[in-house]
């Protein structure tokens, strides 16, 4: 059981997280970790969200902002091997972290033309010790890349309209992994806990203010530290409960770009709370080809004013997943909802918009092959 519901429990878990807690894009999975034997992985979600929102009366009231969210691709990929009875590795590629907003031009929106995109790239090592009471312990390094543009063009309430740009060259940073986890194979149980730590980056980045001028600046930031609690058991022979909660330290993330932070007076993006995810489903095995699994997810609403580059609080999640096995190949397709929480944006802490009724629909591919 364990062999046939794994991809589809991962998948489940982790398959397209659009617009979750912050910036948070992959969920930093490690499930490949817990593969028997040698294992390989390769996986890509296309996410569509549908993002969009009205003005309040300050700025120009119910002029609506068109789609601001493009589709997006997010790619995954691992391996894992053993190297004896009790020691395994694996390397594990994501792309954590993420985010991409595209005011549409002739709306007549107070922040038409203004877009944004950060990306973040991850490369991780474990190496895991496997004790024959069950108990296992893993760790290891996480190397990752970021970058980012901004292109903010938002006419203010008071005060002249803000006309600001800059790009943050590629930057590289150093994290590390810890965990621990208990199994008891024979029922397909298992709870795993996770500490994923910040990680540090100093980005060169080129800033232009309208009426200012072009400087050249270092942004300094961090990407959150976080915490997976993850458990699967098994309720029969054929059927698997499995779930997990995740925390992201989001009130420790700040982006304030030098210029931005001296004309503006508040950081480009950041948030006032942490952000915790909870998840719960079942997976089932169908026959020798054939296993299926549902989840649903939820993040609790802060209702706090966002900025206008993350205009998302809280999510509902609705999660289904098919898996066929042949021989030693896997194929798992993922389908995922998204409810969009609803929440307010603000301009130097005016409320400015209300985005409302949002949703995403991301769906994954992910193919596997035992050796």
């Amino acid at each position: 059981m364990k062999t046939y519901l794994t991809s589809a429990t991962a998948l489940c878990l982790a398959a397209g997280s659009a617009h979750a807690g912050g910036i948070d894009r992959s969920g930093q999975s490690i499930e490949a970790l817990f593969e028997e034997g040698r294992y390989l992985e390769f996986s890509v979600v296309n996410v569509s969200p549908d993002l969009t929102g009205d003005a309040r009366a300050t700025f120009a009231n119910g002029t609506g902002s068109g789609e601001i969210a493009p589709s997006y691709l997010r790619f995954g990929g691992a391996y894992k091997a053993d190297l004896n009875d009790r020691f395994s590795y694996a390397l594990i590629y994501d792309e954590p972290f993420g985010a991409e907003v595209d005011y549409p031009a002739g709306t007549g929106y107070f922040a038409s033309t203004s877009d944004a995109l950060f990306e973040s790239r991850a490369l991780t090592g474990l190496v895991q010790f496997n004790d024959p009471s069950g108990f296992s312990v893993y760790g290891g390094l996480r190397l990752q890349s970021v970058e980012a543009s901004v292109n903010v063009n938002f006419d203010r309430p008071v005060g002249p309209p803000l006309r600001y740009t800059a790009d943050a060259d590629i930057h590289y940073g150093l994290g590390y992994v810890a965990g621990v986890s208990y199994e008891i194979p024979e029922i397909a149980f298992r709870v795993s806990l996770t500490y994923n730590s910040e990680i540090s980056h100093e980005t060169d980045t080129t800033e232009t203010t309208l009426g200012v001028g072009t400087l050249a600046t270092t942004t300094e930031f961090e990407t959150p530290q976080s915490v997976n609690l993850k458990f699967q058991t098994g309720i029969n022979p054929k059927t698997l409960l499995f779930g997990g909660i995740r925390w992201v330290d989001w009130s420790d993330f700040q982006l304030d770009p030098r210029q931005y932070l001296a004309v503006v007076g508040s950081p480009l993006l950041s948030y006032e709370e942490d952000v915790i995810t909870y998840t719960l489903g079942v997976g089932r095995r169908l026959n020798e080809n054939w296993s299926v699994a549902a989840s649903i997810g939820y993040e609790e609403t802060t209702g706090n004013l966002f900025t206008n580059l993350g205009p998302a609080d809280g999510q509902e999640i609705i999660n289904l997943a098919a898996i066929y096995r042949q021989n030693n190949y896997e194929i798992t397709t993922g389908l995922r909802y998204i409810r969009i929480g609803d929440t307010t944006t603000g301009v130097q802490g005016i409320p400015a918009a209300n985005f409302d009724g949002n949703d995403a629909i991301a769906l994954g591919v992910k193919v596997a092959y035992r050796f």
